[in-house]
């Protein structure tokens, strides 16, 4: 795979089932480098053996619902301002009607149970703020006001003066007398002359004030809508969620859940019956969320009922979804994402499992669709079953251009600990460079999910390593606590004893010529790596975690991360801070970070960057200028490829291959 091969990685979106289980719709996203976006459309596929056809043909469609009579599919496009809006077309196909007008647009959607109304989730700006009067640039707004630990976040900016809010609007019918241009006219007494209406209907606000909302889901009966508040705290992080039902008719709202029950909620649910059910984790008194052990609970008179166990399943990776009494959600584990049936009881059924990495899931009439990822694909959706059936096939244009299949090896590490991962290497015989790749997280984990970083890497003659060390998801919450405030220690010792097993597991790996690189965690624990361990010909930091102390007052999740990573006191911040130990490092390093990474900000790059350059330690920087910290998932594809294209010339000087 060359870096110009993204364009080859189609992704598949959360799909939708029909409620008869007749037909089931998805949307698609790749990068297109001509475009300079991620580009897709929305489709449909007959149950269970049809061909998938495009349905809609906007530039970038996504988050297709279908309504409950399945007659209508609602779906997400950018306006004329490149806002996201709802739009609403025949299930069969044809022209889509705008259906909301939301100055900043739709963060998300849903329908009503009886199709009448849907209800979207919707950033309102203050006014003066974000274009809201005409021709005010935003160097020209009025100063914020900050009172509170929290003010912006990564991807958007500035939070406290856009809060989201619930709307409710009339649902179009996809076949009503559509809008026409006025023609110009004199009109009497200077009156305005009348302008396109752009929506039908006008939406309805059902929440206010400064705080803001996600999630959203109606309730059985379709008179509430459930979602969950995010207030800014104005003293200490509190990650405790509440759950509130707002009244769709304006008449209230109730808590349905508590902070008291000390859960951090993530997705919200209710079934046929009216039960809710909520993807959850535990943070006790409000700031515990190291490997959270993210559960299943039901939201019942006595209180919140896990029915998942929190040591060995985490649900973190997902969303929720009711199929009959039951539930559906997904569960991470080593290195795959699975898709489980849930009881009432708690008792758990494999759906889908085996090498995919479950994305999103839909049930409807007895059938449940999957999208995955699997080693030979990006993305395809899958109809689940006894013999489970893929029903698209758009990895072939990835595997066309080169793909190589990892090996999967388990190392025993120093202290007897197995540490699991995997080898990819180029065809053809060795000895080959050696690349240590190392993930972000650090509660994450490498899958078994087509990886272009990876694929470039082996494509250019280089052998990668990948492992998931302790600290990662997938394996057990003690794995992934192990490291809590204890950074740079069983972490640092697995990568390395991944690395050495795997080179002597493998003629073909020259264990005289190795490199290592990583982002956001891993360019933490890469920074340590070359701090402790002079053998790397050169070095990547990306995106880094770099220096805890300082991370406190820049980072979006500074209020609470390295306070339970690291630890508050500073002898435990510069035992486990890399730029404590930056005066070590005499490995080549280029050091790479996005501009408006408000999640590892880039003053943690350029601190390291001008400290190696001060001691005289050879390292270069690269900025790239509008990302953030996504760059390499969800950045211009134009900047995806020029990042490759300094990896792979990083390398070949530094590291060559061939």
């Amino acid at each position: 795979m060359k870096p110009r091969d993204i364009e080859t990685l189609v992704a598949v979106g959360r799909p939708d089932v029909s409620a008869d289980g007749s037909f089931a719709v998805f949307a698609t996203s790749r990068p297109d480098i001509d475009a300079n976006r991620a580009v897709g459309q929305v489709w449909r596929v007959e149950l269970p053996d049809g061909t998938p056809r495009r349905l809609t043909r906007g530039t970038a469609d996504s988050g297709p619902r279908l309504s409950p009579d399945g007659s209508r599919l609602a779906f997400l496009r950018a306006d004329a301002k490149r806002r996201p809006q709802v739009h609403v077309v025949a299930a069969s196909g044809g022209e889509p009607v705008q259906a909301t007008d939301a100055p900043l647009g739709v963060d998300q959607f849903a329908w009503s149970p009886d199709g009448a109304t849907i209800a979207f989730l919707a950033r309102v700006p203050e006014p003066g703020r974000y274009g809201s009067v005409e021709g005010l640039e935003s160097h020209a707004e009025s100063p914020r006001r900050i009172s509170g630990v929290r003010w912006h976040a990564n991807g958007l900016g500035y939070v406290a003066d856009r809060p989201a809010h619930v709307f409710v609007i009339a649902a179009p019918q996809p076949d009503a007398e559509p809008f026409y241009e006025p023609a110009a006219a004199v009109r009497p007494d200077g009156a305005e002359p009348p302008r396109r209406p752009v929506v039908a209907a006008e939406a309805r606000a059902l929440t206010s004030g400064p705080t803001s909302h996600g999630r959203l889901a109606f309730t059985a009966d379709g008179r509430e809508l459930l979602t969950v508040p995010d207030e800014i705290e104005a003293q200490r992080r509190d990650l405790r969620s509440r759950v509130i039902a707002v009244a769709v008719d304006g008449s209230g709202v109730r808590e349905v859940l508590g902070t008291a029950a000390g859960l951090s909620v993530l997705d919200v649910a209710a079934s046929a019956d009216g039960t809710v059910a909520v993807l959850a984790h535990e943070v006790g008194e409000g700031l515990d969320f190291v490997a959270p052990g993210v559960g299943l609970f039901l939201l019942e008179g006595a209180g919140p009922r896990r029915l998942t166990d929190d040591e060995t399943i985490h649900l973190g990776e997902g969303h929720l979804a009711a199929i009959e009494d039951d539930f559906l959600v997904q569960d991470s584990t080593r290195g795959r994402v699975r898709l489980l049936r849930v009881s009432r009881e708690g008792a758990l059924t494999e759906v889908l499992a085996g090498d995919v990495e479950v994305t999103g899931h839909a049930a409807g009439g007895g059938r449940v669709v999957a999208a995955v990822s699997r080693p030979d694909s990006f993305g395809e959706l899958v109809l689940a079953g006894d013999e489970p059936r893929t029903l698209t096939a758009f990895g072939a244009a990835a595997a066309a251009s080169g793909i190589a299949l990892p090996r999967e090896l388990t190392v025993t590490g120093r202290d007897g600990y197995p540490v699991h991962g995997w080898v990819a290497k180029p065809a053809g015989a060795g000895p080959f460079p050696v690349i240590l790749q190392i993930h972000g997280g650090p509660f994450a984990a490498y899958g078994v999910h087509l990886f272009d970083e990876t694929q470039v890497l082996v494509d250019a003659g280089y052998a990668v390593v990948y492992c998931n060390p302790r600290g990662s998801a997938g394996y057990g919450r003690a794995h992934g606590r192990s490291i809590r405030q204890r950074m740079g220690t069983v972490d640092f010792a697995d990568v390395i004893d991944f690395l050495e097993g795997a080179i002597a597991d493998d003629a073909d790996l020259d264990g005289a010529r190795v490199g290592v690189q990583g982002g956001s965690y891993g360019g933490y624990l890469t920074a340590w790596v070359i701090a402790h361990d002079h053998r790397f010909a050169g070095a990547i930091v990306e995106r880094g975690f770099l220096e805890p102390q300082s991370f406190q007052g820049t980072s979006d999740i500074g209020s609470f991360f390295g306070d339970e990573y690291v630890g508050t006191s500073p002898d435990d911040i510069a035992r486990q801070s890399p730029m404590a130990v930056v005066g070590q490092v005499t490995t080549p390093t280029l050091v790479m970070h996005s501009e408006l990474d408000f999640r590892c900000p880039l003053e943690q790059a350029t601190r390291y960057y001008s400290a190696l350059k001060r001691q005289g330690t050879e390292a270069e920087l690269l900025v790239f200028p509008g990302e953030d910290h996504e760059l390499t998932r969800a950045g211009q594809p134009r900047h995806r490829v020029e990042r490759f294209d300094a990896v792979l010339d990083w390398w070949q000087r530094h590291l060559p291959a061939g």
